[in-house]
């Protein structure tokens, strides 16, 4: 999936350099001794994971703008028309991650900041009350 999708991807967003950080929280198969070296080679000093180059800040998986926002955001867009075959799949999937507004990016990111600084306040514990606001 790194190798295969990733890094092809990630070759094709115009954003993707040399100083790109990659940031994952601490699931075992992110951290796996098959997936860590791949994702180290293509982020070399540019990892923010547990066992990564800056460690992941413990108890904190709400700091991933992917998993308090992306992924369930994506979800309820592709299955509205229920892709039936894996090839539509990832079309939708395409093209909904092209749909996403500047201005939805800045929200998310005013978000994550707010997360940020009350991950701090909380010394890395959990934040279940802060929402993502329209």
């Amino acid at each position: 999936m790194l190798r295969e999708f990733l890094a092809p991807m990630l070759l094709e967003f115009a954003g993707y350099n040399r100083n790109t950080w990659f940031q994952q929280d601490g699931a075992t198969c992110h951290t796996s001794n098959e997936s860590l070296p791949v994702v180290k080679d293509m982020f070399p000093e540019k990892l923010i994971s547990r066992r990564g180059d800056i460690p992941w800040p413990p108890r904190s998986p709400d700091l991933s703008r992917a998993d308090f926002f992306l992924w369930g955001y994506l979800k309820s867009r592709v299955y509205i028309n229920k892709p039936n075959t894996l090839r539509q799949l990832k079309e939708k999937i395409i093209e909904e991650m092209s749909a996403i507004s500047r201005s939805l990016c800045r929200r998310v990111f005013e978000n994550f900041r707010t997360r940020l600084d009350e991950c701090k306040n909380r010394k890395g514990g959990h934040l279940d009350e802060i929402i993502f606001k329209k």
